[in-house]
């Protein structure tokens, strides 16, 4: 081991130690402090590079438990989260669109309509899921449903993980994807199950908001970040393909040397089709999104399109399930301790004489920074969007304006770290970026949706919104 690798790895301790052993904030319990040092260095050692992600949360959650810090079944709850398992079984679901050679034929055809660019592709695939982001009420199934394209794609031009360079193509259309996913949330009301969760605490304050009212203040500054985001990540994370005017002849005549749907084909799309129609209508017909994946993964094995050896080989769904499960355990474990609660108001009070549009501009920049320390959205608007719009409206901010902005900031600061949104982590489990990779992306993206949001979402919503 060098040396610069053996200080690295003490900072994480050394962080976690220092913290946990300085006295506790009036206000808090010594639990969420101490459980506070061990997560927020857990996420430093990612940061640094000192330790990878799995190894950081295996270590952060032994941590907790054996010192008494939280008890086993709390640390381990989020083996048992239906989002968590949602996000590990559409990663398999993913895997037999890939096996079967559906995903083959869907890339060829995506290549043929779309592939003169890697540009192209990456608009394609930000445009499918804006349209069919109002009809997902889960961005994590809408996630679903967009990885097997990417996946295909990806690997249908010829980029793999495990190639240094060939990657890159795969990274950027993965994360264009990942991104997409935050700021079409933001547009579309019926996007993510956040939203209505951000509209009933609004509510509380006198401040209602219908699907119109919604579309209209979010239209402008969403679909500018949208029409945006495929040129800016090919300039910060550049995909390594440019031109390639004649990918979709070679892809047409590719695509009919293919011949007929093979049988896997036929099974895996219409599973596919399948899921994809429970998870539209999941609310109306009262069904759990995550039954309907199991079952379609039930399907995919049933007719051996998938088998056991296939899953057992799939090392990446496991440690994303572990780490996943982790991070989303403890972080729900700080809000139910009442540090989120606690963070946000303190942060918050700081905001007393200043004047409404410095107030509203801090209370935004604190609430999408603040994500760092969350696995979840819903979980930080239950926690903190009620805090931050009532000290934005003591301080004058007009109440449209700090609501929408919240509501906005609650789907687009998703993306800032990998574990932001459960709906991240299916294309971080396909392995073409580095954590290292996707924390700076996750921030310079972070910055740029802030940027629009703020400069042209706050223009328009003091246009139109009343």
């Amino acid at each position: 081991m060098s040396p610069g690798l053996m200080v690295k790895r003490l900072v994480p301790f050394a962080l976690a130690f220092g913290i946990a052993f300085s006295p506790v904030p009036a206000g808090l319990t010594a639990p969420a402090w101490h459980l506070f040092a061990v997560f927020v260095s857990a996420i430093t050692a990612v940061l640094i590079g000192a330790f990878p992600l799995l190894t950081s949360t295996t270590m952060a959650v032994a941590a907790v438990v054996l010192t008494g810090t939280i008890s086993p079944a709390k640390a381990f709850s989020g083996f048992a989260n239906s989002s968590v398992l949602l996000v590990v079984v559409a990663f398999l679901v993913a895997q037999a669109v890939v096996k079967s050679g559906l995903g083959q034929r869907i890339s060829l055809f995506m290549v043929s309509r779309f592939g003169r660019s890697s540009l192209g592709l990456a608009y394609s695939i930000v445009l499918t899921d804006a349209l069919i982001a109002p009809a997902f009420p889960s961005n994590t199934a809408r996630a679903g449903v967009l990885f097997p394209i990417v996946l295909s794609v990806a690997r249908g031009s010829g980029s793999r993980p495990e190639d240094p360079e060939g990657r890159r193509f795969g990274g950027y259309l993965m994360f264009c994807g990942m991104a997409s996913l935050a700021v079409s949330s933001a547009l579309w009301m019926t996007a993510t199950s956040a939203n209505p969760i951000a509209i009933q605490i609004a509510k509380e304050y006198g401040f209602e908001v219908g699907f119109g009212r919604w579309l209209i203040a979010a239209c402008v500054p969403a679909l500018t970040a949208l029409v945006t985001l495929p040129w800016l990540l090919a300039r910060l994370f550049p995909p390594g393909v440019g031109e390639t005017p004649e990918a979709p002849a070679a892809a047409r005549k590719a695509l009919a040397e293919l011949g007929p749907l093979s049988r896997d084909e036929c099974i895996t799309a219409i599973a596919f089709v399948l899921m994809v129609a429970g998870w539209v209508f999941a609310d109306r017909l009262q069904l759990n999104v995550t039954s309907i994946a199991f079952a379609g993964l039930g399907v995919l094995l049933m007719t051996s399109v998938l088998t056991a050896n296939d899953i057992a080989t799939q090392g990446n769904t496991l440690a994303t399930f572990l780490w996943l499960a982790v991070l989303f355990a403890l972080s729900g474990q700080l809000n139910e301790l009442g540090f989120m609660g606690y963070a946000g108001q303190r942060l918050a009070s700081h905001m007393d004489g200043l004047s409404w549009p410095v107030t509203y501009v801090a209370l935004i920049l604190i609430y999408v920074a603040i994500h760092y320390v969350f696995v979840s959205q819903s979980s930080q608007v239950l926690a903190l969007l009620g805090v931050f719009l009532d000290v934005g409206i003591r301080g004058g901010v007009p109440i449209p304006l700090m609501a929408f902005s919240l509501f906005f900031a609650s789907s687009y600061f998703s993306v800032i770290t990998p574990q932001g949104g459960s709906q991240n982590v299916i294309f971080v489990g396909s392995g073409y970026l580095t954590q290292r990779e996707l924390y700076r992306l996750g921030l310079l993206t972070t910055v740029f949706f802030l940027a629009v949001f703020l400069v042209i979402g706050t223009a328009w919503i003091l246009l139109v919104i009343r």
